[in-house]
């Protein structure tokens, strides 16, 4: 037997342009095999659903990085300063009332940049999009969200209180002033982390939607979902509960004598 190399330059003419010919039909039947394949899965329901599924990540990552900006802004440009300010020689507010007012906010603040620079990495390894893991580790920390707006009807009592001083009122107004707040008030920025786990819910309703009941992380993100639900209704419970006492304290203000009987907790606001 002749070697290989040898056999390939002694071979005639003729034949090495037929299996040229070969080669190339059969490249060309791969490509177009492969073709229908790939344009048959892009026009799937499976690939649509994947699609929908990674617009509503890339869109959560958008709303996310929004809100750490709001929460940024509450932060720097509200409470340090006021913060700072309450420990000045004639201070315009004492630091009760700061605490009062942006109760936990710092700590949101903190949480949410560590759950946006999550989602980003995720954002990064695509087409592979898992957060089932991020919520995990946001789960545990939701309790400051319900001290937050347990105490959000307070805080904004304690702010308007805080209005009365008018060297606080004109300080407050400076730094609403700041191009940043875009002529919000710091009233706006208190609420945004009220609506925030209700946007979750949301998002993760539309997500499970376009998961497959196969996916790796459809149970995780179920219970991610049922967890923020249960939360949601224990603070809508508790806005109740403290707006009916704001009311009930308000309306005993207003009586001469007053009327112990309305700062009970189990009277129930109905009209006025």
């Amino acid at each position: 037997m002749r070697p290989y190399h040898v056999y390939h330059e002694n071979e005639d003419p003729d034949i090495k342009k037929i299996k040229k010919v070969q080669s190339f039909m059969r490249g060309w039947l791969c490509r177009r095999k492969w073709k229908i394949i790939v344009q048959d899965y892009i026009c799937s329901p499976h690939a649509e659903s994947m699609r929908k599924r990674n617009q509503i990540v890339f869109n959560m990552v958008e709303a996310e990085t929004e809100y750490v900006h709001q929460l940024y802004i509450l932060v720097n440009c509200f409470l340090r300063p006021l913060r700072m300010a309450a420990s000045s020689k004639k201070p315009p507010i004492s630091h009760d009332d700061v605490s009062s007012i942006f109760l936990n906010s710092e700590t949101i603040m903190f949480l949410h940049e560590i759950f946006h620079q999550g989602l980003k990495a995720r954002i990064a390894n695509w087409p592979t999009l898992v957060l089932a893991d991020l919520f995990d580790i946001l789960l545990p920390m939701l309790n400051i969200y319900q001290e937050f707006v347990r105490n959000h009807q307070y805080s904004l009592q304690v702010l308007a209180n805080c209005k009365q001083n008018r060297d606080f009122d004109k300080l407050l107004k400076q730094y609403e002033s700041n191009a940043a707040c875009e002529g919000r008030m710091l009233e706006t920025f208190l609420t945004y982390p009220m609506f925030q786990i209700p946007r979750y819910i949301i998002t993760l309703h539309e997500l499970l939607a376009h998961t497959p009941h196969e996916h790796v992380e459809r149970k995780s993100l179920e219970f991610a979902k049922s967890k923020l639900e249960e939360l949601s209704r224990v603070m809508h419970d508790e806005v109740s509960d403290t707006e009916n006492i704001r009311k009930n304290l308000a309306i005993e203000r207003m009586i001469v004598e007053g009327c112990d009987i309305l700062l009970d907790t189990s009277q129930t606001f109905v009209r006025q």
